[in-house]
């Protein structure tokens, strides 16, 4: 453990992130592959609680713009989100890993309702928690969700996994070729630059709480596990103000 840079971390992983080439959907090689590399992590010591997104099934912001209401379309997005962090749980106890589900939305039938006292209690004996349902409250993304979650069990760090994108730039690499990529950056940068790696609910209670986030490539084999070491990839957004 005295290598390790951060012991207690948040892994906020993309609904777009789980459904890998598909585009829509659990791609049940990306679940497969995700939890070997939790695991190859969970086994040096480190304490890992994960948020999932819910974008690779439905999108209350998506719904709302079709014309439903977007307190029912974001409910239905945090239901999403509960279908990924069970596909999770599955991926990650076949690998040996023990892992809970816990949700803001009471489902007792599939999962722990969260009790922030009981999601640290899990962390300390050694199991994954995954906190599925959002925040509970529509108007609230999965980003906000990953920067609570973080200040109420005083996790270390936030890791942003991205699918196929290995930080933060100034654009989009895909779109602009003179875009440049940042090395580090202060949340208050996001904010002022518009950079959308979270959204300012997201990026104001980070910098509230001044936990550091790291958006790197989840793609790549190992990265976790590099970045956990205190390894410099992807983008380190500080905390402070």
């Amino acid at each position: 453990m005295s290598d390790i840079k951060y012991k207690r971390v948040i892994l906020k992983v993309s609904g777009e992130a789980l459904a890998g080439k598909d585009g829509f959907g659990i791609n049940p090689e990306v679940i497969k592959d995700l939890a070997e590399e939790i695991k190859t992590v969970h086994s040096m010591g480190v304490q890992i609680a994960i948020v999932c997104g819910g974008g690779n099934i439905w999108r209350g912001e998506t719904g709302a713009k079709m014309g439903m209401d977007r307190a029912q379309a974001d409910y239905m997005g945090m239901l999403a989100t509960v279908m990924n962090g069970l596909a999770l749980q599955d991926g990650l106890e076949h690998a040996g890993v023990p892992t809970r589900v816990q949700t803001s939305i009471e489902m007792r039938q599939v999962a722990e309702p969260y009790i922030r006292r009981r999601a640290v209690r899990h962390l300390e004996k050694g199991r994954v928690v995954i906190f599925s349902g959002g925040t509970g409250n529509p108007y609230f993304s999965t980003d906000t969700t990953a920067a609570l979650r973080a200040a109420e069990i005083e996790a270390d760090v936030i890791l942003m996994a991205k699918n196929n994108v290995d930080g933060v730039y100034s654009a989009d690499p895909k779109v602009d070729p003179d875009a440049v990529k940042f090395e580090e950056l202060t949340q208050l940068d996001i904010i002022n630059k518009d950079l959308r790696v979270m959204d300012r609910t997201a990026s104001s209670l980070s910098m509230d709480t001044e936990i550091p986030l790291i958006v790197f490539n989840m793609n790549e084999p190992g990265n976790i596990k590099k970045v956990v070491l205190g390894e410099n990839i992807g983008t380190t957004i500080r905390g402070d103000k």
